[in-house]
């Protein structure tokens, strides 16, 4: 081929050819920008919408659409609608010649986190701060930082071992020791303490749910709390007195 200049000149004028071609497609982009060409028409959102309400999607991003189809910032946008309390994931697409597509995935509260201040737990365990938008009657859970998943599944776990006494976990926690306690939705407190090999959660439940039917007491009247942390029993305390306790083995 190096002995053919004839070749060698034809693929030269190719190559020039592509570069002036790549060089025309920049300046049209560059000059369409410049010129405002391809203005954006509008901004559609894709499914519907339970939660989040459209005024605060306008509101996000009022004021990040600026410039036009082809030099709109869409990770600005993607960052604005997911500040959003009830936004968990935003997604956006360019349709030609002049839309933009957003698809909002919304966050399904399924507790109360912390201490009141404000935070949920979505159903994939994580915290976010937002307000509930009516009633809804959800349990509380608490624990450490980074602990939101670990409590969240535990509580699906209690709910699934309570059913047979018809209890349902009303609180849960996971204290800075790592000691779990459940409050039912009776009032009653049911500590269930660390998590061992020997005596794990699981088992320390299922034996307060085999208990609980025979747990009425005409003589002491109803349990506040029922102390799981003992091996092969449990200890009762009632409102009367903080410290009277009345022992159980298995």
């Amino acid at each position: 081929m190096w002995h053919k200049p004839h070749l060698l000149k034809a693929i030269a004028d190719l190559l020039l050819l592509a570069a002036a071609a790549a060089l025309l497609a920049a300046a049209l982009v560059w000059g369409s920008a410049r010129l405002r060409l391809f203005p954006l028409a509008e901004v559609q959102v894709l499914g519907e919408l339970r939660v989040v309400q459209r005024h605060e999607l306008e509101e996000a991003l009022a004021g990040l659409l600026r410039g036009n189809f082809f030099t709109v910032d869409l990770e600005a946008l993607r960052r604005a609608l997911e500040d959003l309390p009830w936004v968990r994931r935003a997604e956006l697409w360019r349709r030609w010649p002049s839309r933009i597509e957003v698809r909002i995935e919304e966050q399904k509260a399924a507790a109360h986190w912390g201490d009141g201040h404000g935070e949920l737990v979505n159903i994939f365990g994580e915290v976010f701060a937002a307000s509930l938008p009516d009633e809804q009657r959800l349990p509380k859970l608490s624990g450490p930082s980074g602990s939101s998943r670990e409590v969240l599944r535990r509580h699906g776990e209690f709910v699934e071992l309570l059913k047979p006494a018809s209890l349902r976990p009303a609180q849960l926690s996971l204290s800075p020791r790592l000691a779990w306690a459940v409050k039912l939705e009776d009032g009653m407190l049911v500590e269930l303490g660390r998590e061992q090999a020997k005596a794990p959660i699981r088992t320390r439940l299922q034996r307060f749910v085999e208990y609980y039917p025979t747990m009425p007491d005409a003589r002491h009247g109803r349990p506040v709390a029922v102390d799981m942390r003992y091996p092969n029993g449990f200890a009762l305390r009632f409102a009367a007195s903080a410290v009277q306790e009345v022992k159980g083995k298995r």
